[in-house]
């Protein structure tokens, strides 16, 4: 994992040097308000003026961000002739800086190009990620998923997909509303879940994921029981678990909750976390079958019974039933076609047939 990894409070101006090191123009990438409500931008403007550093803000990056948007992206840092860039925001931002570096050193490539073999491409700009939501962990992970122009999210990962520096300050998610806050959070419960559970687990991706999981789930029942913002105390445990989760996803990647959790962003906009932490039941079901143990050792870290969890858990991710047994049916054409990495690091032999039967379990 080769991002330095800068974290606590106040991380951006322990980051002065480093980010004055990678070049003299910078192109900011945001996408929403975040990165102006959380005070991110406002600081790094500040802090770029010190440098030297000329800049400009390239703020069009939507949720699942889109390759052709990332592929502008791309095209407005070449025509400001930008040295590297700097992504301010959620998953969705920092996922879309690690394309769009590929993009702004390959001027060839068309908007889809980013899923190819890239041997033999440029190599891509140099990047900041500031993380402003506790969820993602993109901030360490060589991951990004991005929106084809097909309508379908697809993950692209390497070498070349990690970030530069990553400048991770938990004040700045002081200022992300409540559902955002529990969606987010959802996801890092999902990723460290499912990390400790993949097949391809090992010390290491364990160790990350069984220090996640406690901090993540103390917010999880927070909200659960209050239905409230956490204080600051919390907000900061939060944050440190999603990247102690993202740096055992980093590890093993994800299963196969994220990969029909998909389906549920792009056919009824059910926010990622949510969408993806909805199938956790069935993972855990599932775990109690073909990794007894390791299921356990979930249970026991958050204190809390199977039914208790599940009930938890469908309560904040609020997903019901949303599938005919004939669409469940059609959908799952397509992991027969193709099936996804996700599903093989799953526990047991998890099928296409086992996904809509997932779908269909939707309460």
């Amino acid at each position: 994992m080769p991002v330095r990894v800068l974290c606590g409070e106040n991380a951006l101006v322990q980051a002065k040097d480093w980010i004055a090191s990678l070049g003299k123009r910078a192109l900011i990438v945001t996408g929403g308000s975040s990165a102006v409500k959380s005070g991110a931008l406002a600081e790094t403007i500040r802090l770029l003026g010190e440098c030297g550093i000329s800049y400009r803000i390239f703020d069009k990056i939507e949720p699942n961000p889109h390759t052709a948007t990332c592929w502008a992206a791309g095209k407005e840092a070449r025509d400001f002739c930008a040295d590297f860039l700097i992504g301010i925001g959620g998953g969705s931002p920092l996922d879309a800086v690690k394309a769009i570096g590929w993009y702004a050193a390959n001027e060839a490539l068309s908007p889809d190009d980013i899923y190819g073999d890239r041997t033999g491409w440029k190599k891509p700009l140099p990047s900041v990620l500031i993380g402003t939501t506790a969820g993602t962990g993109s901030e360490v992970t060589g991951i990004a998923v991005l929106t084809g122009q097909n309508g379908r999210k697809k993950s692209i990962g390497g070498a070349g997909c990690y970030g530069t520096l990553a400048v991770c300050d938990y004040r700045y998610t002081l200022s992300v509303p409540y559902g955002t806050t529990v969606s987010t959070a959802l996801d890092a419960f999902a990723h460290a879940a499912e990390s400790y559970l993949a097949n391809n687990a090992n010390i290491l991706s364990g160790s990350y994921a069984l220090a996640a999981l406690p901090l993540v789930w103390e917010g999880l029942r927070h909200f659960y029981e209050t239905g409230k913002l956490p204080d600051q105390k919390l907000r900061e445990k939060l944050y440190i678990g999603s990247l102690l989760s993202g740096l055992a996803i980093n590890i093993t990647g994800t299963l196969f909750p994220h990969a029909i959790g998909y389906v549920l962003t792009e056919e009824c906009g059910i926010p990622h976390g949510k969408a993806t932490a909805a199938f956790a039941p069935v993972l855990l079901e599932r775990a109690q079958r073909f990794a007894p143990k390791k299921a356990q050792d979930i249970l026991n870290l958050v204190s809390c019974p199977q039914e208790e969890l599940v009930a938890i858990l469908r309560s904040l991710t609020g997903v019901h039933k949303l599938f005919t047994g004939e669409q469940a049916h059609e959908i799952a054409r397509r992991w027969e076609q193709q099936v996804p990495a996700n599903f093989l690091r799953s526990p047991g032999s998890f099928t296409a047939s086992d996904g809509e039967n997932a779908l269909l379990s939707l309460q």
